[in-house]
């Protein structure tokens, strides 16, 4: 794909007229809604993707964004996946969680990278110094609750936590076959919530008895994270914490390795008895983003997996889901589609690696279905076609692949 400057410039206008159009503002906080028909509230990782972007463009605006999020931790360090700014909206994603104001759940960890991503732009330590502490005691919570033997791998208790609500990464754990409607999932992730709500969404002593898995993304996001937190520490000069956090960071990696790693790629557990799901989606990449692929891998991993047709080459790439999986739906929701979180993430790991070419092509196709179908939720990977939200944010973490490589 030819990106002129003239065709860089209109990009960019159009990403930051968007995020400007889906801002919000409650008393003192400013956030931005992902979609403002389809999800209108505070997300958890859309509002880091929203932070990395609005960096090049407001950073005063980028700080708001993840403070906002901070502004409603639990007291355990979890940060809600949602925060209802001005209360849920009937019919729209108004679950019930038990939690006045905010949901019970959280997200992939993306706030260190987030906010270390703002302070390379400009180096404002009183930033750094207000976010620390909640970065802090958010990771102290997943590595604690969310992994109770020490194992140093972290579960998730639903399906939402991982970003990915219908994967077919889940399927087994929701009791669901390959094949099933977005409504069915729907259901098994409701009661999920209600057996949590009894719970008290109390993660290490009631529900890993109900759902635990130990996602591949999820934990590959926070191995690079955590490193992250390394460096914002020893920027502050916390040479202690900055030790404690690079540790962790090895040692997650590690587990991954050693408890999620067989037959060249890494796959998710289900249970506290870490059983593989063998289910083959764009997981197999996330590991390229946490760095902790030997080169040798991460050039088997593209040649066997990026490049093959039956798998994830595709007219558009990347697709969530590999076309020869028995879930493969090009129209369905994290069951094929092609989303631009997932294709940024890979997209960063490909550049960490030195596959300029392979990430060019994820970039340029990225944008090609911005240009053909607008801001949409997904897209099919086979025909470029616009699926589910209008005026989704996603779309402008293009920025940020712009700035890499250009």
């Amino acid at each position: 794909m030819d990106m002129t400057s003239s065709n860089t410039a209109r990009l960019h206008d159009r990403a930051i007229a968007l995020l400007r159009k889906n801002r919000r503002t409650k008393d003192e906080y400013q956030y931005t809604v992902p979609s403002p028909d389809s999800y209108p509230y505070q997300w958890m990782w859309d509002s880091c993707f929203h932070a990395i972007v609005l960096a090049y463009f407001e950073i005063a605006d980028a700080k708001k964004e993840l403070e906002s999020l901070c502004a409603k931790q639990f007291g355990n360090g979890l940060i809600p996946h949602i925060i209802y700014w001005d209360g849920p909206k009937k019919g729209v994603i108004d679950f019930e969680w038990g939690k006045s104001g905010t949901s019970s759940i959280t997200q992939p960890p993306m706030l260190a990278y987030a906010a270390w991503h703002i302070y390379q732009r400009d180096h404002d330590r009183a930033f750094l110094e207000r976010i620390y502490p909640k970065l802090y005691h958010f990771h102290n919570y997943l590595l604690t609750d969310r992994d109770p033997r020490r194992n140093f791998l972290v579960s998730v208790i639903n399906p939402d936590e991982s970003g990915e609500d219908d994967s077919p990464r889940f399927d087994r754990a929701v009791r669901l076959p390959p094949q099933h409607t977005l409504e069915e999932n729907l259901a098994r992730r409701l009661d999920l919530i209600e057996t949590n709500k009894s719970c008290n969404f109390d993660a290490p002593f009631c529900v890993k008895n109900h759902f635990w898995v130990k996602d591949v993304p999820f934990n590959a996001i926070l191995v690079r994270n955590l490193g992250v937190m390394g460096d914002i520490a020893e920027e502050l000069e916390r040479m202690d914490e900055a030790f404690y956090f690079r540790r962790l960071q090895l040692q997650v990696a590690e587990a991954m390795r050693d408890r999620m790693h067989s037959n060249g790629l890494f796959w998710s557990l289900a249970g506290e008895e870490y059983e593989k799901i063998y289910v083959k989606t764009w997981a197999i990449f996330a590991p390229l983003f946490a760095g902790i692929l030997s080169k040798s891998e991460a050039h088997d991993l593209v040649a066997l997996h990026l490049h093959d047709d039956e798998s994830f080459n595709a007219p558009f790439s990347v697709p969530t889901v590999a076309r020869h999986e028995p879930s493969y739906n090009p129209d369905g929701f994290w069951r094929g589609p092609v989303w631009t979180a997932s294709n940024w993430f890979i997209f960063k790991g490909l550049l960490d690696y030195g596959f300029e070419d392979e990430a060019a092509r994820i970039r340029d196709h990225s944008i090609a279905l911005i240009e053909q179908s607008g801001f949409r939720e997904r897209f099919n990977p086979e025909t470029g076609a616009g699926i589910g939200a209008h005026e989704f944010t996603w779309g402008t973490l293009t920025i940020d692949m712009l700035e890499d490589t250009f």
